[in-house]
């Protein structure tokens, strides 16, 4: 391991889970290693020199340094006097959470050869779906594309709490992860998410899609986020159906969504044209403004936009 590591971005998990890596490279070079944690909001001038300097009792020392972004004047002055000579038996470990703050020392880091690890920020849901693959596949297992995208449609708003649901299914099952899998774990939330009730409403299955509304709404789920779903999936078709034709992976890199996405909205197209998706379109956007203050009934101005969608749907 080096003796300096900067982990710069975003993403607290990703960083969580480099910090647990370096340190536990760092205790099996050395048994007894000693690790000195120094919070960046709560620093005293002269606190990094004083650490890094040899012990009485000589042994290894890593300084973990956490959140330098919020770093107080008197951390980051010391840290650039430290990098301009640091001490060659302790390891530096750096996080950033990114912006400007501390800049500086990021380049100074970066100069002085410190190895770098990403925690880039995953927001979307071709990211969050990257994710989902990326940790079954570390575990030596595979999902069906329905079944990772119910999983980020239920549990994705938060990135922890998709690890954990992903950790559940890998602990609790065995084999390929299928639709049904995640049902059956998640099966509250798949039923009354947005995202559910969306997929009825542009595939034209007017029954289906009031059902899961109506359960959306009798399990406590705000009419915002769903007509914030409603638009999202209206404007995927449109972004597919302009790219016209091509590889499903190229496409998707084209108008940043995930593969499995433009397979999905293809085989819901043949079913619409650019009347029909403009009329509903702006049937959301009026919901939208009913939901969010403009009209009496918000779950009303919800199901009328529903019934705009699979009607326009149904006429093709």
């Amino acid at each position: 391991m080096s003796n300096l590591v900067l982990i710069a971005g975003p993403e607290t998990l990703l960083i969580d889970r480099a910090v647990d890596r370096v340190l536990r490279s760092a205790r099996e070079s050395a048994e007894d290693l000693e690790v000195i944690r120094i919070a960046a909001t709560t620093y005293t001038a002269g606190e990094l020199t004083l650490q890094a300097s040899p012990s009485l009792f000589g042994g290894d020392k890593l300084i973990l340094v956490r959140d330098l972004d919020e770093a107080v004047d008197d951390l980051v002055t010391d840290l650039d006097t430290y990098l301009s000579a640091p001490a060659p038996d302790v390891a530096l470990v750096v996080t950033h959470k990114g912006g400007q703050r501390a800049k500086r020392i990021l380049d100074a880091l970066k100069k002085a050869g410190a190895e770098t690890v990403d925690a880039p920020a995953i927001k979307s849901d071709r990211d969050k779906s990257e994710f989902v693959l990326a940790e079954l596949s570390a575990a030596g297992r595979t999902a069906r594309p329905d079944a990772v995208h119910a999983l980020v449609d239920a549990v994705g708003k938060d990135l922890r709490e998709l690890a954990a649901a992903c950790q559940q299914l890998i602990s609790d099952t065995h084999g390929v992860i299928d639709l049904d899998l995640v049902t059956t774990y998640h099966a509250g939330k798949v039923e009354a998410t947005g995202f559910r009730v969306a997929d009825a409403a542009v595939a034209g299955n007017t029954g289906e899609a009031l059902r899961l509304l109506r359960h959306a709404f009798a399990v406590g789920v705000d009419p915002v986020p769903i007509v914030a779903v409603l638009a999202s999936q209206l404007r995927q078709l449109v972004k597919v159906d302009a790219a016209g034709r091509g590889r499903s992976a190229d496409i998707a890199r084209q108008v940043g969504l995930a593969p499995w996405q433009v397979d999905k909205a293809r085989r819901v197209l043949g079913g619409w044209d650019s009347e029909g998706l403009g009329r509903s379109i702006q049937a959301v956007a009026a919901a939208d403004f009913e939901v969010k203050g403009g009209g009496r009934d918000p779950e009303y101005a919800v199901e009328r936009a529903v019934l705009t969608i699979t009607r326009e749907r149904r006429r093709h």
